[in-house]
């Protein structure tokens, strides 16, 4: 199981463990249902932890406009086990986990102040 937190913003936001030719890093990443890829991560984290570089995608943005991101491959801890997972690049700053690393999995939120954040997997 993996649990989090609603922050003061009305986010629900995780801990993840995300690793490349870097040292492993601890990264809070938003929940986020509207995004259907897997993870996105800044720019400089991805620089950081050396993630390969394995082509761009374009995607369409929650206000409609279409923009091309870097795709990059990276590992994560999830559910207690190593994951590989399609990266998408964010110079924004945004870390976001998104509906395709949620799949097969339960999401329950206690939308308040502090509230609990439970990802398990499903039977």
């Amino acid at each position: 199981m993996i649990t989090g937190r609603i922050v003061n913003n009305q986010e629900a936001v995780i801990e993840l463990e995300v690793s490349g030719a870097g040292h492993p890093q601890k990264v809070e990443v938003a929940v986020d249902t509207g995004f259907t890829g897997e993870l996105m991560l800044p720019g400089d984290l991805i620089d950081i932890l050396g993630f390969p570089r394995i082509g761009e995608l374009p995607i369409i943005l929650g206000d409609g406009n279409w923009v091309t991101l870097d795709l990059y491959l990276g590992v994560i801890v999830w559910h207690a086990e190593k994951r590989i997972v399609q990266v998408l690049r964010a110079d924004d700053g945004k870390a976001l986990v998104g509906m395709s690393l949620l799949y097969g999995n339960r999401l329950i939120l206690d939308i308040v102040t502090d509230g609990e954040v439970t990802i398990e997997t499903l039977p």
